[in-house]
């Protein structure tokens, strides 16, 4: 039996029968814990799994900013450029990430330590421009800010 089998059984206990549709988020963060990254075929593993048509799968896949659908650098580093951040100056930092990483948006380093990805809204307009790297969300953010951060990693 996969583990992604396990993870399946394991989760249906705890959920109320005719409920699998719900299973698809949780199955989703299993398999990127796991490998790093959810491809297709991932996908195509939990529809079966789950009775949940491959399309919906896909779906949540490709809506949801936190799921990778390739291998990624150690750290991952996503700048919002939704209206707020914005109009607060994403666009410079976005910039400023390319040339301190040295990679294009969609992009890992060739040292392997970064991914830099754009995404639509990490819900901080109030703090813009905002920044996630890996799990830690950053606000408020300009060039000297974005440097510190990127200084702090290992």
């Amino acid at each position: 039996m996969s583990s992604l089998s396990k993870k399946f059984e394991e989760l249906s206990s705890v959920y109320p029968t005719g409920t699998s549709s719900s299973l698809v988020l949780p199955l989703l963060h299993f398999v990127q814990e796991e490998k790093g990254y959810v491809t297709q075929e991932d996908a195509a593993a939990i529809s079966d799994c789950t009775g949940v048509p491959a399309i919906q799968v896909t779906e949540a896949l490709t809506w949801y900013t936190m799921f990778r659908r390739a291998p990624a650098g150690r750290h991952v580093v996503k700048i919002c450029r939704n209206i707020s951040c914005s109009l607060r100056g994403a666009e410079r930092l976005i910039d400023h990430l390319r040339k301190q990483l040295g990679v294009e948006v969609g992009e890992t380093s060739a040292d392997g330590r970064f991914t830099l990805l754009t995404v639509e809204c990490l819900a901080s307009c109030g703090t813009a421009p905002a920044m996630q790297v890996d799990e830690t969300y950053h606000e408020n953010l300009d060039e000297a800010a974005v440097d510190r951060i990127l200084g702090s990693l290992r």
